[in-house]
């Protein structure tokens, strides 16, 4: 009997997508028959996508969107950037705004499928299309996406579509799953439809995590791909200005022009010396960078309705690589930080003084601190590992397919 054949798609690259990635390889392991369907539109991010692939277990097709890859590619980036003029000057928002749509639904109705799954706002609407032609598909809600981004970035956004996208995937798929019990429920009661399986954005237990004393000073790290506003640096730095015990920064991203000067700005020059920028790192080098600082930030803002519900990969990093905690009190942060409430603390930055007393506690007894990274490995190695979360998704996929679990 031939393997079952699962599409997987994604609109980005694979070593910027950790959650299908993992999907993909958990599924092609278990012996499915597994195609990636991608969008390749960031020249730098090939390599590492090739490196990912050299012994993967499943395939990879790709929808092209780099310049000077022919003429398919140049039409593709012309309707996009027409469809995002249209909807800045015009107020016409369309799906085809926020990438090439039609180019993935056309790629995914090609590659034949038992299970197609979809990740991401521009696959879920490919999920949508597909549906009537009796494909069966299932959807991964990482983020909310109807009800994501800063003010400013939504006013261009197709939030009505998104919306419906997402009311359909609820009651039409054969499963859809989401990282967080707020998001699955907060998704729930919106649409109704069927509640979300809750897949946490954990990794595979790294063997590398912390160990020995603390550094001199102590270190708080915080990484993701892009190092700008609306991602809770500037209230973190204003309480970590107030605080009378040495510590260090270190900022992991790629910062938009002219943050950098703006970010730093307002900080004493003792706090702006003490503070380091690291450029983005492969995916595999990742775990063992974050493993050697001591505290880990996980900053996400509660008035983004997507970041207060979502658990994002970065607390769960955190934990993986044995980093004490120190995170805003989103819906999402309290709910990792409930079953693992000795790995770190939950600090509401809009009251900078109160804020900067908690950290220098921290700072101050290195016998707590060690006794919180210990505390967040075992949360890890307990709670949120892809070694847990595994066996979720291969149940979840052959209930789809009808099959037993493999």
């Amino acid at each position: 009997m031939s393997a079952a054949r699962i599409l997987i798609v994604t609109n980005g690259h694979l070593c910027r997508n950790p959650r299908p990635l993992k999907e993909a390889v958990t599924l092609g392991r278990a012996g499915y028959d597994v195609t990636v369907l991608t969008v390749r539109h960031h020249a730098p991010s090939e390599p590492a996508d090739r490196a990912l692939l050299s012994d993967a277990p499943f395939r990879r097709e790709v929808v092209e969107l780099l310049p000077g890859a022919g003429p398919a590619s140049f039409r593709r980036r012309l309707v996009l950037r027409l469809a995002r003029d249209a909807a800045t000057r015009l107020g016409w928002k369309t799906i085809h705004a926020l990438g090439p749509a039609a180019a993935l639904l056309r790629r995914a109705q090609s590659l034949p499928a038992d299970l197609t799954l979809v990740h991401n706002e521009v696959p879920h609407w490919v999920g949508t299309r597909l549906l009537p032609s009796g494909r069966r598909v299932a959807a991964d809600i990482e983020d909310w996406h109807s009800e994501d981004l800063l003010p400013d970035a939504r006013a261009g956004r197709p939030l009505a579509l998104l919306r419906a996208t997402e009311r359909t995937l609820l009651h039409r798929a054969a499963y859809t799953s989401t990282t967080s019990q707020a998001l699955a429920e907060a998704l729930h009661t919106r649409y109704g439809g069927r509640r979300p399986r809750v897949l946490s954005n954990s990794f595979p237990l790294q063997p590398d995590p912390r160990t020995g004393p603390c550094g001199e000073p102590p270190v708080f790290f915080w990484f993701s791909q892009t190092l700008g506003p609306g991602r809770g640096l500037e209230a973190f730095l204003a309480a970590w200005n107030r605080t009378r015990h040495p510590s260090r920064v270190v900022f992991l991203g790629a910062p938009p022009s002219n943050y950098l000067p703006r970010l730093l700005q307002p900080l004493a020059p003792a706090h702006r010396s003490a503070i380091s920028f690291l450029p983005l790192v492969a995916p595999d080098a990742l775990p063992a960078l974050i493993a050697r600082h001591d505290i880990g930030l996980a900053l996400e803002q509660a008035d983004i309705l997507s970041r207060d519900l979502t658990i994002t990969n970065k607390i769960l990093q955190y934990l993986n690589a044995g980093l004490a905690v120190v995170a805003s009190p989103t819906a999402g942060q309290r709910e990792v930080l409930a079953r693992a409430p000795d790995a770190g603390l939950l600090l509401n930055f809009a009251d900078s003084a109160v804020a900067a007393s908690h950290l220098d506690a921290l700072l101050a007894d290195r016998g707590a601190l060690a006794r919180r990274q210990a505390a967040a490995r075992r949360a890890a190695e307990e709670c949120y590992s892809w070694e847990r979360e595994a066996p979720v998704l291969l149940a979840a996929v052959a209930a789809a397919l009808g099959a037993a679990p493999r």
